[in-house]
Formats: C-alpha cells, sequence, structure tokens
C-alpha cells in the first residue's frame, strides 16, 4: 500500500475514463457520445454563397418606412404618399405642428439621412457608413442563421465559415442522395421574407391594367399569388409586419388535412397586428413570402393574441422547410450559389484509411525507439503514450467534436509530441544517475530538472494553437483543437503518471539494481 500515491490514483482513473468515453467512437456502438466524422472524412457536399448585400439596405428602408407609418398611425400624425425606392424612401406630412415629433422620431434611427422642402415632403436614406455596416452585419446574420437552420434540419455537425467580405463556405457532412443535397440547398437558400402587406382597396380592380408608373407613384407593388403567376394583388409596398416579429413557427394541419403553417408574433408585433385589424375590419391583408402572396383574407375583426396561419398547398416536406426558416430568422440578404463541389464516402474512407495507417506505423516506430533506447523506462513513457491517445479521443467524444483530416495529421504529430516529454524526462534521470545518484534521487530531481523545460515547449505551442483555433477556419479550428487536446493530455500522463508509476515501481528498481535494463545505461 505505501506503493500507491496519488499521482497514479490520478493517472488509473484518467485512462479507465478515457478508456469508457472513448471505446463508443472506436467501436461505433449506437449509443454513447461519439466523435463525429468532418466532410472530407465521410463524404457530403461543399457549397460557397455569395450574400447580395445591397438588399440588406433595400430590405432595412423597408424596415424604417414600416416604422415610420406604424409610428405615424399610432401618434396621429397624418402623412401621405410613403413611397419606397431602392435606398429610400419618401412621404408628405400634412401637419407642420407635427415637424418636431415626426424628425426626433427619425433621428433616434442611427446613419439616417432626411431632407424636407418647403411643401413638408420628406425623402429618407441611409449613409455611407451605415450602409456598410448593414451589409456586414447582413453577412453575419446569415452566417448564424443558416447555422441554425442546419442545426434544427438535423445535421452533424455543419461547417458554416464567412470567407471575406460577402462570401460563405458551407460544409454538410454525410450528404449523400440527391433528394438530401436539394432539400438542404432550399433551406439554406431560403429567404423566408415573411411580410403582412395590405391590399389597395381603392385600385384593387386595376391590378392587370395600371401601369408601373402609377403602382410606384401611389406607393403599390403588384405580386403574384403562390398558387398561379397569372393571379396578382396590388398591395401598399410599406408592410405592416415583417419576419423580424416571428417568435415561433410550427407545421399544422387544416381541417381539409392540408399542411399550415403557424406562427406567432411578439409583443410588438402583436400589438401593431391587434390595433391595425382593429382599425381596418373589411381591408384585406394579405400573407407575403418571399414574394409571393399565399391568402389575403379580409379582417372581419380586431385580431389579438398575436397569431396568425399560412396557407397554401405546401407538401409536408416544404411545410417543415419554411417552419425551420421562419423560427431561424429570415436571411436580411439573398444568397446566391457560387459554387457546389461534392465529396464522395470513398475518398473520406481513403483519407481514414491513409490516417489510420499513418498513425500505426508513427506509434509503432515510436514505441520500438523507446523500448530499444530506454528499456522499462520506455515501456513506461509507451504507457504514457497510449494514454495520451485514448484522453485525446475520449475529450473530443464528449464534446462532440467533429475530427477532419487535419484533425486526424494532429493526432499523428501528437503521437511524436507526447513522448517528446518523457525523453526530456528520461534524459535528465539518465544524466544523474550516470554521476552516480540513487535512483530515487535522480527521478525525483529529473523531473524537477526537466520541468521548466516542458512547460516552456508545451505552454508556447499551446498558445500558437488558441491562436489557430480563434483565427482559423473550420478544418484549421480542428487541427488546433486536438493538438490542444493532445498537449494537456501529454502534460498530465507525463508529467504525473510516469512519475506515479516510477514511485510504485521505486523498490523494484532498487532491488534489481540494473539500470542497463531500467534506464538503458550502459
Amino acid at each position: 500500500m505505501n506503493r500507491i500515491n496519488y499521482r497514479i490514483v490520478i493517472f488509473a482513473i484518467a485512462l479507465i475514463a478515457a478508456v469508457a468515453f472513448s471505446l463508443p467512437s472506436f467501436l461505433q456502438t449506437s449509443g454513447g457520445k461519439k466523435i463525429s466524422l468532418g466532410l472530407d472524412l465521410q463524404g457530403g457536399l461543399h457549397m460557397l454563397l455569395g450574400v447580395q448585400t445591397d438588399k440588406a439596405v433595400v430590405s432595412k428602408i423597408k424596415s424604417i418606412a414600416s416604422s415610420v407609418k406604424y409610428f405615424a398611425d399610432d401618434s396621429s400624425i397624418l402623412i401621405e404618399e410613403l413611397i419606397i425606392e431602392d435606398y429610400s424612401f419618401g412621404f408628405l406630412l400634412l401637419d407642420s405642428d407635427e415637424i418636431e415629433t415626426i424628425e426626433k422620431m427619425l433621428s433616434a434611427n442611427a446613419g439616417l439621412k432626411f431632407v424636407k422642402d418647403d411643401d413638408l415632403r420628406y425623402k429618407i436614406t441611409i449613409d455611407e457608413i451605415e450602409q456598410a455596416n448593414i451589409k456586414d452585419k447582413a453577412v453575419s446574420q446569415v452566417v448564424e442563421t443558416i447555422r441554425n437552420r442546419l442545426d434544427q434540419f438535423g445535421l452533424a455537425e455543419p461547417s458554416v465559415t464567412r470567407q471575406g467580405p460577402t462570401d460563405i463556405s458551407v460544409g454538410l457532412p454525410g450528404i449523400k442522395t440527391v433528394e438530401e443535397e436539394q432539400r438542404a440547398r432550399e433551406l439554406i437558400a431560403k429567404p423566408a421574407q415573411l411580410e403582412m402587406m395590405t391590399v389597395d382597396e381603392q385600385r384593387a380592380d386595376q391590378v392587370y391594367t395600371i401601369s408601373q408608373e402609377d403602382v410606384k407613384n401611389h406607393g403599390d407593388v403588384i405580386l403574384p399569388s403562390s398558387d398561379s403567376n397569372e393571379t396578382k394583388y396590388l398591395l401598399k409596398a410599406v408592410p405592416l409586419l415583417t419576419g423580424s416579429q416571428i417568435t415561433d413557427a410550427s407545421v399544422a394541419f387544416d381541417q381539409n388535412n392540408q399542411p399550415i403553417i403557424n406562427f406567432k408574433l411578439d409583443a410588438t408585433g402583436a400589438r401593431i397586428f391587434g390595433d391595425f385589424t382593429g382599425k381596418n375590419v373589411g381591408v384585406r391583408l394579405a400573407v407575403v413570402l418571399d414574394g409571393l402572396v399565399y391568402s389575403a383574407p379580409v379582417i372581419r375583426e380586431r385580431i389579438g393574441g398575436g397569431s396568425g396561419q399560412i396557407s397554401g398547398g405546401f407538401t409536408v416536406h416544404e411545410a417543415g422547410n419554411v417552419a425551420i426558416a421562419l423560427r431561424s430568422g429570415a436571411l436580411q440578404a439573398p444568397v446566391v450559389l457560387l459554387e457546389k463541389r461534392s465529396v464522395g464516402p470513398s475518398l473520406g474512407a481513403d483519407s481514414v484509411r491513409s490516417s489510420i495507417l499513418a498513425l500505426l506505423v508513427g506509434f509503432m516506430l515510436v514505441i520500438l525507439f523507446m523500448v530499444i533506447y530506454y528499456g522499462y523506462a520506455g515501456i513506461i513513457a509507451n504507457v504514457a503514450l497510449v494514454a495520451n491517445i485514448f484522453i485525446i479521443i475520449a475529450v473530443m467524444a464528449m464534446f462532440g467534436a467533429t475530427l477532419t483530416l487535419p484533425g486526424m495529421a494532429g493526432i499523428v504529430l501528437t503521437v511524436g509530441m507526447a513522448v517528446d516529454a518523457n525523453v526530456i524526462i528520461n534524459e535528465r534521470v539518465r544524466e544523474l544517475l550516470k554521476t552516480g545518484n540513487s535512483i530515487s534521487y535522480s527521478i525525483t530531481h529529473g523531473y524537477n530538472n526537466a520541468m521548466s523545460a516542458i512547460l516552456d515547449a508545451n505552454i508556447t505551442t499551446l498558445l500558437v494553437a488558441v491562436i489557430l483555433y480563434v483565427y482559423g477556419t473550420g478544418p484549421i479550428k480542428g487541427f488546433a483543437v486536438t493538438i490542444s487536446i493532445g498537449i494537456l493530455a501529454s502534460m498530465l500522463t507525463a508529467i504525473l503518471g510516469t512519475h506515479g508509476i516510477y514511485h510504485t515501481l521505486m523498490p523494484n528498481m532498487a532491488k534489481a539494481n540494473n539500470l542497463r535494463k531500467w534506464f538503458g545505461i550502459k
């Protein structure tokens, strides 16, 4: 019992736990947490998307125009001729006493510029600095929205990273069929721009004859029905509500067992919806999704509760995709597919075989060298090396990390790095033994002398790995994660584990008094 020490206990617990948590990954069992394979190892789909950031500025203009209209209605301020253009909108203020109130509201929006002529006609634009901010935020928002959609879609560890000012790289591991690819592409690229727009009842019957110039002058827009492009609606261009006020969306079925989408609005949206429906009984309110009118029911009474539904001949899959898109948020700017590349599972299998072969060859060479050169001390170092690999796999599995080809390279590299600390320790011990010191003294002071070199080397490497993780993209992050876990594991196994083993075996070493067998000293 005197041979048992806290170092060997901690090492044994860590090794047992590592083996237990890594077995599901090695054996690919149905239960337990396992490491996910990346796109380059199991195959899948890689896409490069371009974000049309100019449309984000247009969307922002529409949002501000909608806020102005609601503010004016809510504050009983009379405005007319609210017309939206690409990068600006304008309106006519009818009461000069309300100039201060309306301008105070406009000034609350960052980057908003407005000019007023003598007739109280306002023109509102966004300055260049704010436009640049909107475009930059739009790309970041698209990245997060696509990532959320793919997570809800059920894909394991999708990779969504920004590349440059407007491009986004998307990696989808495990996409193998054409149907899966098509559904993923539709989900990613779907704008999911939900708008509630009022029908221009005064000119609704002119929808097929009115000119585009008159449509624009009246602040209207013509949109087709989702059922048929031949059916069109004349709508007010400024929406009453947008998808930004949606808090939840789910698939349900109507009385005819057809899929519909139920949605709920936040507090602000519910208040706007309730106030508008209460004041506009008899007016048609169109539900518009991505530029198509799905329904335009007549308002019969005030609608409270902040909920609604979208119907329009959806299939179950289509309704599910739309619900996911609405829950995760609309894309502030449309995306276009710039490049598509499929990675076959056979290529991934070849990569796995090559990496495993490299790992085994490197592992065996290191083991042979340590045993031949250091004797029993080399065997102890090899035990630490095996424990190091189990710990790496276990930690990655516990956190659900994705293993990519660079990550496999990191494991191979860790095999060489993990034994480095043991080499330093063994050399310090051998130096003390050669000067005639006892085995106990040499081991204790050998570890003390090696500590500074081991810590310096591992901490500097760990700092580089952290920098790679912070500033790198998907595969580079995988490499950095593997190296970081390997460094921390090697410090545990080399500094704590092997020291505990030496302490436990100290009586055997002293009794044998065979430095050649234990440490390879001639």
